[in-house]
């Protein structure tokens, strides 16, 4: 038996209403060349061209407006089945797919979904790690139930879900006490030089470092740049360097990492948002996970 793939389905959904491959990938967040290969597999697939070019746009072939028909359909029922299904009680488990954007710290997320785990009821929670453009896709497909990002869903992105913002903080450096010791003075100004472990200059807090320190006139020396926020803290960890982790996890920083507090900045604020197809949240662990960053987690 042939199965379709449902990403590419969503890609040529998409590119269909917004006309272009460009605009798709605005909205998408993703490179012309992932959609169009995505287009290209579809088409390969089916066995039948689904675009035309006309001038600089896209228009459906026959066969592509016949395929655009069964995909608006197919996307509509999926969110009207998950719309009757989500709350129905089954004896089974309650479901949560969650997909973590690969830039919020492994704390934080736990942190944000261990009161999903603390329900009366029984939650079995399947997490997904990726970059935030490819998790939306999964959003819209109800993939996943839910998203937690470092910043809310971009209006450029036509895909409908809502971002609930859960909470914000500020940040701490840490560093194993003797490094932590030989900083902790005069800080900020002791970070001149300091060796550092910072985070890849395609994140928002990486972004939100460096212009901090330009504001406050230090360069410190980079010792390394790291994507997993967790991978650079086990670096901090044997002493490689001082590192930043939102305030929200100073507590667990300390006793998981052997680390101490050189200083804290509450200029640098850490955003987290869980980003839904819902406007009101429903789901009884999502639900959960909400209150308890606004009440405990980022009081």
């Amino acid at each position: 038996m042939e199965w379709l793939n449902y990403h590419h389905l969503l890609y040529f959904w998409t590119v269909a209403r917004e006309g272009s491959v460009a605009r798709a990938c605005q909205r998408l967040h993703l490179s012309q060349p992932t959609i169009s290969g995505q287009l290209r597999a579809l088409e390969e697939a089916l066995g039948e061209k689904l675009f035309t070019r006309q001038g600089r746009g896209l228009v459906l072939t026959e066969v592509g407006r016949t395929v655009y028909s069964y995909a608006d359909e197919i996307f509509s029922l999926g969110r009207e089945l998950m719309d009757n299904l989500r709350d129905r009680p089954t004896g089974r488990p309650l479901r949560l797919a969650v997909g973590i954007a690969d830039v919020v710290p492994k704390l934080i997320a736990y942190r944000l979904l261990e009161p999903a785990l603390a329900l009366p009821e029984r939650v079995q929670v399947t997490c997904r790690e990726d970059k935030p453009e490819r998790l939306l896709a999964e959003l819209a497909l109800h993939g996943v139930d839910l998203v937690l990002a470092d910043a809310p869903l971009s209006p450029s992105i036509r895909i409908r879900a809502f971002s609930h913002l859960l909470g914000e903080c500020g940040i701490c450096f840490f560093g194993v006490p003797a490094l932590a010791a030989a900083y902790r003075r005069g800080f900020p100004a002791s970070l001149e030089g300091a060796p550092l472990l910072l985070p890849t200059d395609n994140t928002t807090l990486r972004r939100s470092l460096d212009q901090w320190f330009d504001v406050q006139g230090v360069r410190p020396h980079v010792v390394g740049e790291f994507e997993d926020t967790a991978l650079l803290k086990v670096f901090g960890q044997a002493g490689a360097g001082l590192f930043a982790a939102p305030s929200a996890i100073e507590r667990e920083v300390r006793k998981q990492y052997g680390a101490v507090v050189v200083g804290r900045v509450e200029q640098i604020r850490e955003r987290y948002y869980a980003i839904s197809a819902e406007r009101r949240l429903k789901h009884p662990a999502v639900v959960a996970i909400s209150e308890a960053a606004h009440h405990r987690i980022f009081r």
